[in-house]
């Protein structure tokens, strides 16, 4: 077994939109394995927008990417050594050390799958940190319930497709938006009960149009103009889970909020979160998914990119809507 693996490194700090010159493919070390540990060999790597915010050099909820170092993000790869027990050969895992073909480390920084008749992808998508933090921010961030209009931006992304089918499986209204007439309609056929594309209309007016009677649940991904027209539509007490601001993400002018005054005649509650605040009850997040999944009531679209080489742009299309669901890469 090799000593080293193919990877991504963090080579400079980005000013605005990261570039292709902020990334170097090297080798990095495979720490030799110790009793307790795994090694594995990557199949699938995930990219997401929260990635952004870790190659700054600020204190955030989880520490920033080492200038010189690999990136980490989900992957999904399979046993090739074991030293732990309750992990063999063979055994399909997911954890956090993507963007490099293999990985070495205590078992406890790797999950089995559940015995779920899904393709092994889905657990970097909507039975993993995607589905996740859609089911937790829909249901325990904003306490969305049967009969509430829910608004979702970024609805045609990973999270935001799952939040459209969770809202639906639940018992909601759903109005989503997207960026482009394909986009939006995925959605609609994603069962959003109406779909805004942005690149057609102003957001507000398109929000304004499609509940007339105002929102009960905003699930922000984007910030900016969205969340400006989730403040002018708000019902009284309405709550806003706050997962993602992707329109702010790289720089440039922060958003004028015309309608934030309504936070206190129509009494808002805003929370941010991340999926992590709600481990305690991953048990009843893969229980539904996963019957959600099995019954067809949660569908998924991947954009996939092939080999490692590929992994950095996979991540900055990202910011210019290159991806229809979840954005992987299949190595």
């Amino acid at each position: 077994m090799t000593d080293t693996t193919r990877a991504w490194l963090l080579k400079s700090r980005p000013n605005g939109m990261p570039t292709t010159d902020n990334f170097e493919l090297g080798d990095a070390p495979l720490a030799p394995l110790q009793d307790g540990w795994l090694r594995v060999e990557n199949n699938w790597l995930s990219v997401d927008p929260y990635m952004r915010g870790r190659m700054n050099d600020v204190k955030s909820y989880v520490p920033p990417f080492e200038v010189g170092a690999p990136l980490q993000g989900g992957a999904v790869g399979k046993v090739v050594e074991s030293r732990a027990p309750g992990f063999a050969v063979g055994d399909t895992v997911f954890h956090m050390q993507g963007w490099r073909e293999a990985a070495t480390g205590p078992a406890e920084a790797f999950n089995k799958v559940q015995p779920l008749p899904v393709e092994d992808h889905q657990w970097l998508g909507n039975l993993g940190l995607t589905g996740a933090t859609a089911y937790f921010g829909l249901l325990r961030t904003a306490e969305a319930k049967e009969s509430d209009t829910v608004f979702v931006s970024a609805a045609a992304g990973a999270v935001g497709s799952a939040v459209v089918q969770i809202a639906k499986a639940k018992g909601m209204t759903v109005i989503g938006s997207a960026g482009g007439a394909d986009k939006a309609a995925w959605v609609k056929d994603l069962g959003a009960d109406a779909a805004i594309d942005y690149k057609a209309e102003p957001i507000l007016k398109g929000l304004m149009a499609a509940a007339p009677k105002g929102i009960d649940v905003y699930f922000d991904n984007v910030g900016g103009d969205h969340l400006d027209a989730a403040f002018a539509t708000a019902r009284n007490n309405a709550r806003f889970a706050i997962c993602g601001m992707i329109d702010s993400y790289n720089g440039g002018e922060p958003a004028a909020f015309r309608f934030i005054m309504r936070v206190i005649a129509a009494r808002i509650a805003i929370k941010g979160f991340i999926y992590t605040d709600y481990l305690a009850e991953l048990g009843d997040f893969y229980r539904d998914m996963g019957g959600w999944i099995a019954n067809g009531q949660v569908k998924s679209r991947e954009t996939v990119r092939e080999g490692l080489e590929s992994t950095p742009q996979a991540f900055l299309d990202l910011f210019s809507g290159g991806n229809t669901g979840k954005m992987l890469v299949r190595l």
